[in-house]
């Protein structure tokens, strides 16, 4: 059989592929998907961070936790939560969220092909669908496989008591006691939905804080309520082995020949590249040990006619940043790198409880790259709608350059912080200064204020500093 002619194939159907097929559409290329799940979306949609944050909304709702402030702390909408009760809610949104991408790929013209693809030769693909095999050739190949759970030989996964993030709504009940192994962003927000439920959770870390690249003082405070819910934090430990010496009894043993019993435990230590079935050589590429596929600034990969994007490219593997990557690869692939992006104004959102947002600088960056700079701070206990809302432990960070008070991060824990980010972002992006929010009137009540707070606050630090 003939191979289908393509101009764009891309590998992968989630938000990086989505975006990039979407965007060599509507330069009015024929593009094809090939997504090796019966369904598109990716982890992204169907393990990764659509479950998860679902699951999060379902534990904030069910356990009533955002109303503790005013209802008291045994206030809970049901009282008896089980994992079905949360999954019930993931798989509604899942079903949503792979209906809206499944129309929009077919509203833009873009086939779909399911199956595993790997490379024949640089410019041929073979798809081995669940009905028949397909051969498609391309001019340009955009690859975003995504990553799946790093696995170790010290952690003998079962899907039942000891899983890792793509498994872990496979929990046949709600357990107890879990251990956590890995503080990265995804073992640190489910050690927050499963403190929230009243799980007692133990975190293995080996690292000394969690979050490095967050900033400090806001890390700080996440431990803060890490600990006020009974979050046990070993942190400067490493893992040994992990052994199940009876049912529904794990054991972590640590290589300070601590041990750390639970009923269940999440193995969450980093991601690796989905690239096992490619055939990269065919191609002319190859991965790191990792599995990540090293681009340029245009996610051109050392094939000049072959990107790759999302996070089979690494760091820093957030959804909001793989469809701008699919975006600038599709630009980059048909016309001559015209996508304009500024990945300094990227911003991330952490969605532990309280989530945590930023964008910019944190201190500790600016203290290395000895620039002059000052902080502002406003807690969501100073402004009428956190009290309304019951979160009066939330805080906004403004930093600032002391001498041209042009904003130079901004840095959120509290709900809504992934929203609340924006405001900031806009201003940066327009290269703004702290006048801007002392200027502008917030509508009341809102948490928007906060950024006028934070800005009196900095600037009055400044006046006092330069007073004296």
């Amino acid at each position: 059989m003939s191979a289908l002619q393509y101009d764009l194939v891309v590998i992968g159907s989630g938000p990086a592929g989505q975006r990039a097929a979407v965007a060599a559409s509507k330069m009015n290329k024929r593009v094809a998907v090939v997504e090796a799940r019966s369904v598109v979306g990716g982890v992204c949609i169907n393990t990764g961070t659509i479950p998860s944050k679902t699951m999060r909304e379902a534990v904030l709702h069910l356990s009533g936790y955002n109303y503790r402030s005013l209802y008291g702390i045994n206030y809970r909408v049901k009282e008896k939560i089980t994992m079905a009760d949360l999954a019930f809610r993931v798989q509604a949104v899942i079903k949503t969220e792979v209906d809206v991408t499944e129309a929009q790929l077919s509203r833009n013209g873009v086939d779909v092909v399911h199956g595993i693809a790997h490379f024949v030769d640089p410019n041929t693909i073979h798809v081995e669908g669940p009905q028949a095999d397909t051969t498609l050739e391309a001019d340009r190949v955009i690859i975003a496989v995504g990553t799946r759970p790093a696995s170790s030989p010290k952690v003998p996964i079962n899907g039942r008591t000891i899983v890792n993030s793509d498994q872990i709504l496979d929990l046949q009940e709600l357990p107890r006691t879990l251990i956590v192994v890995g503080g990265g962003v995804i073992g640190v927000e489910y050690t927050c939905m499963f403190a929230v439920l009243g799980v007692r959770v133990t975190l293995i870390e080996k690292r000394d804080r969690l979050l490095e690249f967050a900033d400090r003082e806001i890390i700080e405070a996440l431990s803060y309520h890490l600990r006020d819910s009974r979050v046990t934090m070993r942190l400067g430990e490493e893992l040994e082995s992990v052994e199940e010496p009876s049912p529904g009894t794990v054991v972590a043993n640590l290589m300070s020949k601590k041990k750390v019993s639970g009923d269940a435990l999440l193995y969450a230590i980093g991601r690796q590249g989905a690239i096992d079935d490619l055939n990269l050589a065919a191609a002319g590429l190859e991965a790191d040990n990792r599995g990540r596929i090293a681009v340029d600034e245009h996610y051109k990969t050392k094939a000049d006619h072959i990107y790759a994007v999302g996070d089979v490219v690494g760091f820093p593997s957030l959804a909001s940043v793989s469809m701008e990557q699919g975006r600038i690869a599709a630009g980059a692939a048909f016309c001559d790198h015209a996508v304009r992006t500024n990945p300094s104004f990227y911003p991330y959102g952490i969605y532990t409880i309280p989530e945590i947002s930023f964008i910019g600088k944190t201190e500790e960056q600016l203290t290395d790259e000895d620039v002059p700079y000052e902080v502002g701070m406003a807690y969501y206990r100073e402004v009428a709608r956190g009290q309304i809302r019951g979160d009066t432990t939330g805080r906004l960070k403004l930093v600032f350059h002391r001498d041209t008070r042009k904003v130079l991060g901004v840095h959120i824990i509290g709900e809504g912080a992934s929203e609340l980010v924006h405001i900031g972002q806009a201003v940066m992006t327009l290269n703004g200064t702290m006048d801007y929010f002392i200027d502008t009137v917030f509508n009341y009540p809102t948490l928007a204020e906060c950024y006028k707070v934070a800005a009196f606050n900095g600037l009055g630090r400044l006046q006092r500093y330069q007073a004296g």
